[in-house]
């Protein structure tokens, strides 16, 4: 069966990054590079890998940093070009031109990870599928996440939320699936989420990421604003509703996971990616070897 295929994606990207600060003062935590493309950049490219056209950035203060970067520089261009620099010119003219870019300032209470579904509904199609992804976590993968959330989506038509296995020791540290039957794809119909189950109560080894393919029946049941744990409206809550009243599915992502919400955790991000990069990643692994 053919169903509408989606071309918005919705970005949360309104959090402080304290972890990061003095860095966060005045940059944006989705700003933090993987070499030389912002972690923001990162997500961006693999939403437009899955078809997306409309990038709806949901941000909070400070952020114009991340404005900036998807904007046009004449200026820049102009003298990158008179030095003989095209390639770099083509670069940055090329990073404005992947998607068109809606600016949303967060607001309302109660605040949560489902907010900025709320705040960027009405642009979304009544239709349609729609692309949520939270700023700070991504996969290394052949195959781009958001594509393989496509790829399964096309197979059920309902929506679907990305998952990556851990050890069960670190089952406090995620929401886990409560999954139905894998199949050979990673496909999973989904029974709910558990949040931080702990190792002797988690009913998988299988965590969420950040990234979700939704289809348009789950935002009136975000719009209840129904607050759980920290009195906040969570998105997981709502896809538990969602799973208890119709269909949603999981997708066992194949790649490597990445989370730069943490220092460590994005240190290690970047010593991952830097290794399989193509063209600093042999240097790079035999300055680690050398390194002590």
């Amino acid at each position: 069966m053919n169903y509408k295929l989606p071309t918005k994606a919705i970005i949360c990207a309104a959090g402080l990054g304290t972890r990061f600060l003095p860095f966060t003062k005045a940059t944006p935590k989705e700003m933090l590079p993987i070499i030389d493309k912002p972690v923001l950049q990162l997500i961006v490219e693999e939403a437009v890998a899955a078809g997306v056209t409309d990038i709806i950035l949901v941000s909070g203060v400070a952020k114009r940093p991340m404005e900036d970067h998807f904007d046009r520089s004449v200026e820049l261009e102009s003298e990158l070009r008179k030095k003989g620099k095209d390639k770099y010119a083509d670069m940055i003219r090329d990073v404005a031109k992947l998607a068109n870019f809606i600016y949303i300032r967060q607001k309302g209470f109660p605040v949560g990870n489902a907010r900025p579904i709320l705040n960027a509904a009405p642009i979304l199609s009544a239709d349609e599928p729609f692309f949520v992804f939270f700023a700070d976590d991504f996969f290394r993968s052949k195959v781009p996440r958001a594509v393989q959330l496509l790829e399964s989506y096309k197979k059920h038509g309902k929506s679907v939320s990305a998952y990556f296995k851990v050890p069960v020791s670190e089952a406090d540290k995620y929401g886990m699936a409560n999954p139905g039957e894998i199949d050979q794809n990673g496909t999973f119909r989904l029974k709910g989420i558990v949040e931080k189950p702990g190792a002797d109560k988690t009913p998988s080894d299988m965590a969420a990421s950040g990234c979700y393919l939704l289809t348009p029946d789950i935002l009136p049941i975000i719009a209840q604003e129904k607050t759980g744990v920290g009195g906040e409206i969570v998105l997981a809550d709502s896809l538990n509703e969602l799973a208890q009243n119709g269909e949603v599915y999981g997708q066992v992502i194949d790649g490597i996971w990445h989370d730069t919400g943490d220092p460590l955790k994005y240190v290690q991000a970047l010593v991952d990616m830097t290794l399989h990069d193509e063209r600093y990643g042999d240097e790079f692994k035999e300055y680690l070897d050398n390194l002590y």
